[in-house]
């Protein structure tokens, strides 16, 4: 997507002060898309990430709440509604885990989860979506769901739940937006390469990927940026994964 045609343009990436998310955020703002980067705590993080989009001429905003805080959520978002209009586009990317096998998981592990994947879906987007319809000029959202949520993983019960859930309420939304000529996507990342994954994990791990390596959060980055595009128009309520061949 160019420069022009993103010109203007306006999009929320949740947990875009690092990882998956950083990536996101600096991939639209290289396609030419103003970023509002969120965090929930790390803020110096966020900054950083602000700079770099600025840094490629494009303009940043710093939101800085909890997905899983419905209020607070609705209050920052609000609040920058009211300042800079309506967002073009939203990536749902923040999430947690809280790993465990299911017998041992605790009831704190499950809430926190479900809490932060699947309710920080309707919190981020319940503030944003009938702007994005009165505005009347389109849009786009990408979920980002897993592959824990395509076929589920062992340890994973609620993360998988969640992910799940996600891709379900993606294809719901689709249908309610597709009329305003607001698409609705999701993306189902496989293991992705970040500092977090261990030696002894990244051994067996690989063996059971066709394409024998990990994913690099530019190649998740880059579908997005192709969904958010004007080239992406007429795709919708779709699940596209990003695994390099495990489902």
């Amino acid at each position: 997507m160019s420069a022009v045609d993103a010109k203007g343009r306006r999009v929320l990436v949740t947990g875009s002060s690092r990882g998956i998310g950083k990536a996101i955020a600096l991939q639209l703002a290289e396609a030419g898309f103003d970023i509002a980067v969120h965090c929930r705590g790390n803020i110096d993080q966020a900054r950083a990430v602000a700079e770099q989009v600025e840094a490629l001429g494009r303009r940043s905003w710093i939101l800085q709440f909890d997905v899983a805080d419905r209020a607070a959520a609705e209050r920052v978002l609000t609040e920058h509604l009211e300042s800079e209009g309506a967002f073009y586009g939203v990536v749902c990317n923040a999430g947690i885990t809280r790993d465990n096998a299911f017998p041992a998981m605790s009831g704190e592990d499950w809430d926190s989860v479900i809490h932060t994947n699947l309710d920080g879906f309707y919190n981020v987007l319940r503030p944003l979506v009938m702007p994005m319809v009165s505005a009347r000029r389109g849009g786009r959202i990408v979920t980002l769901s897993s592959i824990a949520g395509l076929a589920g993983n062992r340890g994973q019960v609620n993360y998988s739940a969640t992910k799940a859930g996600l891709i379900g309420a993606t294809k719901a939304l689709a249908l309610e937006l597709g009329k305003r000529h607001i698409t609705v996507n999701c993306v189902a990342p496989g293991i992705i390469e970040t500092d977090m994954i261990d030696d002894v994990f990244a051994a067996e791990a690989k063996k059971m990927i066709p394409l024998r390596r990990f994913g690099q959060t530019e190649e998740v980055a880059s579908l997005v940026g192709y969904l958010m595009s004007d080239q992406a128009s007429y795709i919708t309520r779709q699940v596209i994964s990003v695994n390099g061949g495990m489902l």
